[in-house]
């Protein structure tokens, strides 16, 4: 049986460049620096769905033309949290949309036996209960990094917390939906499931390897 999860709370950005970005993302013979460019590209596509329910305020300027009042963003403040290693590959996409968000950053592993997470460094914006975070790792397999994080940020005080992920299998949806009722997830997939040593099928293989070159 397919794992089910509330989808109400998941966005899937499938718009056909993304799609064709996330195709050559998967192809095991993309080089690293095409590989990394592409994550980058694809955060900033997801930032953008992400962020499109900021508040707008009117303001008055003038124009070569003419006077006129336009809309500007009404003083929303961003973090984005990478999940690391994998997730410093996202980064740059969304700062270039949101160049004064502030970054903090959250590490993770994940024990190759057990599959369970681990925190080995954190450090996040003093004020980060007043900002929206936008969490991003490229790869949601089991949920179990990502619902970590996500706890922890709570227990910071971060209360708007949306996940950014580029490739999802439907367990680590599950897993982090059901840890936290209040997260909005985003993704370009929701891949078929996971293997045995839970990596996600069809996936793109080791996402933090692929960036870094360690593969």
């Amino acid at each position: 049986m397919p794992t089910e999860f509330d989808r109400s709370r998941v966005t899937v950005v499938d718009h056909p460049l993304v799609q064709h970005k996330l195709s050559i993302l998967r192809d095991r013979w993309t080089g690293t620096k095409q590989f990394r460019d592409l994550v980058r590209e694809l955060a900033r596509l997801e930032c953008y769905e992400a962020t499109r329910d900021l508040p707008l305020e009117d303001v008055d300027i003038e124009t070569p033309i003419c006077e006129a009042t336009v809309k500007r963003l009404a003083g929303r403040k961003l973090a984005v949290v990478p999940i690391l290693r994998a997730g410093l590959g996202m980064v740059d996409g969304v700062l270039d949309l949101v160049p004064a968000a502030r970054v903090g950053h959250l590490g993770m592993y994940r024990d190759e036996v057990t599959h369970e997470p681990h925190e080995y460094y954190a450090k996040l914006p003093s004020d980060i209960a007043e900002r929206l975070c936008l969490v991003v790792d490229p790869m949601l397999a089991t949920g179990g990094s990502a619902a970590a994080a996500l706890s922890y940020l709570r227990a910071q005080g971060a209360r708007d917390i949306r996940f950014l992920a580029l490739v999802a299998a439907p367990e680590g949806l599950a897993t982090v939906l059901e840890s936290d009722p209040g997260v909005h997830v985003y993704t370009c997939s929701v891949d078929r499931c996971l293997n045995r040593d839970a990596y996600i099928v069809p996936g793109l293989g080791d996402a933090g390897d692929r960036i870094f070159g360690t593969l």
